[in-house]
């Protein structure tokens, strides 16, 4: 099969998940004059993008049957399966030749079976996810990690750049899965330590936003701590990433270290510190807002500390 020409013009692409991150993404590839179908199970929060000249499909099979290329960005492994692999999915709706790009955060082994089962068909698969929250989704700065066939992956260089600033080729199918679930891990407890971080600030009488101009550019600097904590400083917990979503990353990430052996406990307490928060009516807030469930240990209401002596 001759390779996809990637150009505007050249090849017709489909999105579906339309989310935080998602309509940020496919209005990059807009900007850049792709013909792009689309599908969200709202369609409202898909309405943005169709006013901006996407085509609308009402299923995602309908949207493969459109596109040459279809990028998927769900909730949910098991949304991932229904999307991709189920009797009304894009697999069903895809044509020998046809490109299949997860970027939901899933399970390597779902990544391995689609792929697997797309090539049955003649259809390639890849699984890419990202990390960089809705702030590099509205930027195209997000980092992108790529698993698949490495010439089918280089094909897609120019969609993943129109998204993307680091875009890394990890290996075969499921590898850019198993790179994110790195990526999370990384992430989980250093959330902890800036969460803890203003905590102990806070007590300690000090500025937190003086604070902040002294420790984000040393060695303690890190994108958490520049990007979510001022909107912790600021009791903002709008979602750039749902804690909900990282509960379920930190659970994928769980059971493959337990599959592979290993012991991770610090990941472990994030994941039962974020369980808590989500109990407590947080899921659907960002993954910062870990600040009220540990403000909330040593007696402190966060969001009233004004009013607390």
């Amino acid at each position: 099969m001759p390779p996809l020409t990637v150009a505007p013009g050249k090849v017709r692409l489909g999105w579906i998940g339309t989310g935080v991150m998602g309509a940020s993404m496919c209005g990059h590839l807009l900007e850049r004059g792709y013909q792009v179908t689309v599908f969200n199970r709202t369609r409202s929060r898909a309405e943005g993008l169709l006013a901006r000249g996407a085509r609308w499909a009402d299923s995602p099979r309908a949207v493969a049957e459109a596109s040459d290329i279809v990028f998927t960005i769900v909730g949910y492994p098991h949304d991932v399966r229904a999307v991709v692999l189920g009797p009304d999915g894009t697999l069903a709706g895809s044509k020998p030749g046809n490109v299949l790009v997860d970027m939901t955060t899933s399970d390597p082994s779902l990544a391995v079976e689609i792929a697997e089962r797309a090539a049955q068909q003649g259809v390639h698969s890849i699984d890419a996810p990202v990390s960089g929250g809705d702030v590099g989704a509205r930027e195209a700065r997000l980092s992108i990690m790529v698993g698949g066939d490495p010439q089918v992956a280089e094909s897609l260089m120019p969609l993943f750049e129109a998204m993307g600033k680091t875009i890394v080729y990890q290996g075969g199918p499921g590898s850019g899965q198993h790179t994110k679930m790195v990526n999370q891990v990384l992430i989980a407890t250093n959330m902890i330590g800036v969460c803890e971080a203003l905590l102990y600030a806070y007590r300690a009488g000090l500025d937190l936003k003086t604070v902040m101009q002294s420790v984000t550019p040393g060695a303690a600097g890190s994108w958490s701590l520049s990007n979510l904590g001022p909107r912790i400083i600021d009791g903002n917990f709008a979602p750039g990433f749902y804690v909900e979503h990282f509960i379920k990353d930190m659970g994928i990430a769980l059971s493959e270290a337990k599959r592979m052996g290993l012991a991770l406990p610090g990941l472990a307490l994030a994941h039962q510190l974020y369980v808590a928060l989500a109990a407590q009516g947080h899921a659907r807030d960002g993954t910062h807002a870990l600040e009220l469930v540990l403000a909330r240990l040593s007696g402190i209401d966060w969001q009233r500390r004004g009013e607390q002596g």
